[in-house]
């Protein structure tokens, strides 16, 4: 795949920078690229507190809705709290089940099922609550589009709060609840709108504990919760967010939930240092594997769990059912990867893949995975009792939502945002919507060259084991704040080892002019790719002579750093993600 190279290089004196705030100059320039820009920002960026929090009572209804809340649970009436399957709704529920058991509410929850309910409150759920005598329904990471469903309960004598952070959808507005909490709202006066469904949920009960006069120690205890939602729903980590993350990551390190502990055991973390990548790629998809594959009312009872040998059976059906999901997803990529590469698919500008037994929960991640291997907005659409149903994954030169909506007339239902969408169709429209989406779409093929951006350039003799240490400062890194990315040119490999049980790691020694000695570099994904680019470069046979340390080879590279620890001694090696 063709790639262009992005310095982002942002202005700044980092010789001042730096001698002010006591870091390397290398520090201060990749704080300044991730668009710190005055006094105060550099200060919270360098020590977040959680005094940066903001003030949950300047987000619209907030207290209002905790207001309705003290008040039921003083008449003893039920609250019913409505969740979502993924990870945020799982975390806000478990939240404001907590949060409200704390206060004495008579409470309970449920969570939708994906393939029976789809996503979100419906009238379904609004009946059965009915029946059931539910005096006042709680919603939590959804329930900002459900108008019916709320206009349903209403009409039916339920009082209703929601709590979202999703956009207000263009047509209907505002739904006609009791009370709406979203930082979204246009007269919200909430000043970071990037929070996620469980940090409002959080805001939420950190007033409800004020008011039923509750320690704020035991709000700050949910924390946890709120920083996995935070990483896993893709959040930007700044403002607010970081301060979350940093925070619950230092508490789930040291969690006293018998869930997350069991969860952390099996999945080989115990003793080990926790990031922000451990709740993306470990914690989170087990957690979210349970709604995808059977009930996320496992996950919940997870996270409710007193009882250590429960918590134990309930964390190894989680593992077990995301390696289930990941041995889908990775079956039904690879048939997707071949129906595109032996078809006229190749071609297109939009892939619309119809992958018909696929489970209907892995297309979102299988239509991300398609994205990034070809660098292409992609569809996947699998067969469902009712017709077909898709997920779709976008790049940022293609506006997803705004081009399904040129084919709104083939379309049961859509919904989404820039970078991603949800859809359902007839299955005899499939065809239809892959020959629209290709035909009226302006993406250029320079629109479809993979962009790749680095920080700067760091000649090896500043790449050390301080300054790598000195790094850690810029933690927790995912969406908003990205791990740092250097670059250097004409890197020399003198050899090349390849390891691991399955073959897919490569060690090398790397030189340059700029720098006495030799350094450690290693490429842990796409050694066959690595070997394609220094074949292109050099000679069918140059790939065989570096391993054999016959011949060195030059390229440009792009690496982040990191640690090596053996036998008590650490090292800098080089990461490197690109080449040329």
């Amino acid at each position: 795949m063709k790639e262009k190279w992005f310095i982002k290089n942002k202005a700044g004196n980092f010789n001042r920078i730096g001698n002010e705030y006591h870091i390397d100059p290398v520090i201060a320039q990749l704080i300044v690229n991730r668009g710190i820009n005055n006094k105060e920002e550099m200060e919270q960026y360098l020590n977040p507190s959680l005094k940066h929090m903001h003030n949950p009572l300047l987000m619209k209804d907030l207290e209002k809705a905790c207001d309705i809340l003290k008040e039921k649970m003083k008449e003893g009436k039920k609250i019913r709290i409505i969740g979502d399957y993924d990870v945020d709704g799982v975390m806000a529920t478990y939240i404001s089940v907590t949060g409200l058991k704390n206060c004495g509410a008579y409470v309970d929850y449920e969570i939708p099922d994906r393939i029976k309910d789809g996503y979100g409150i419906n009238i379904d759920i609004v009946k059965k609550a009915v029946q059931e005598g539910i005096d006042t329904i709680f919603t939590c990471d959804n329930g900002i589009a459900a108008k019916d469903a709320i206009a349903y309960a209403k009409e039916n004598g339920l009082t209703v709060i929601v709590t979202d952070h999703h956009d207000i959808p263009v047509e209907g507005g505002i739904p006609g609840a009791d009370a709406v909490v979203n930082p979204k709202q246009e007269d919200c006066s909430y000043p970071y709108k990037g929070i996620c469904g469980a940090v409002v949920a959080y805001k939420l009960i950190e007033v409800l504990y004020d008011k039923f006069l509750v320690e704020r120690k035991n709000a700050y205890d949910l924390l946890e919760y709120a920083a996995i939602a935070t990483v896993c729903d893709v959040m930007d980590l700044q403002n607010e967010n970081r301060v979350i993350v940093k925070f619950g990551i230092s508490q789930f390190e040291h969690t006293k939930n018998l869930g997350l502990q069991a969860l952390r055991e099996e999945c080989g973390l115990l003793g080990k240092p926790i990031n922000a990548y451990h709740f993306g790629f470990v914690i989170g998809p087990c957690i979210n594997a349970s709604g995808r594959l059977e009930s996320a009312q496992i996950s919940l009872m997870l996270l409710l769990s007193k009882d250590r040998e429960e918590a134990s059976c309930l964390a190894k059906k989680l593992k077990s059912l995301n390696d289930e999901r990941k041995s889908m997803t990775e079956e039904n990529l690879q048939a997707a990867i071949e129906m595109v590469e032996n078809s006229s698919l190749i071609n297109d500008k939009v892939l619309v893949v119809y992958r018909e037994n696929c489970h209907e929960s892995l297309a979102g991640i299988i239509a991300g995975r398609l994205r990034e291997r070809y660098n292409k907005p992609a569809i996947v659409i699998t067969k469902t009792e009712h017709g077909a149903k898709g997920s779709g994954r976008s790049i940022e030169e293609y506006h997803m939502f705004q081009e399904l909506s040129k084919c709104s007339d083939i379309l049961l239902k859509f919904g989404g945002h820039p970078m991603a969408a949800g859809l359902s169709l007839m299955e005899e429209h499939v065809e239809e919507l892959r020959r629209r989406l290709n035909e009226t779409t302006t993406l250029t093929e320079d629109n479809l060259i993979a962009k790749v951006s680095f920080d700067m350039v760091l000649p090896f003799e500043k790449v050390g084991v301080p300054l790598i240490h000195q790094m850690e400062c810029l933690e927790p890194y995912g969406k908003g704040n990205e791990k740092p990315y250097f670059v250097l040119k004409d890197v020399e490999f003198v050899s090349a080892q390849i390891l691991g049980c399955n073959q897919n790691v490569l060690k090398c020694t790397l030189r340059s002019n700029s720098a006495k000695g030799m350094y450690t570099g290693m490429i842990f994904q796409n050694i066959m790719g690595f070997r394609e680019a220094v074949e292109k470069k050099y000679g069918n046979s140059s790939f065989e002579d570096l391993l054999a340390r016959k011949k060195s080879i030059c390229m440009d590279i792009v690496f982040s750093l990191n640690i090596n620890e053996y036998n008590g001694l650490e090292s800098a090696q080089l990461i490197i993600q690109n080449y040329r």
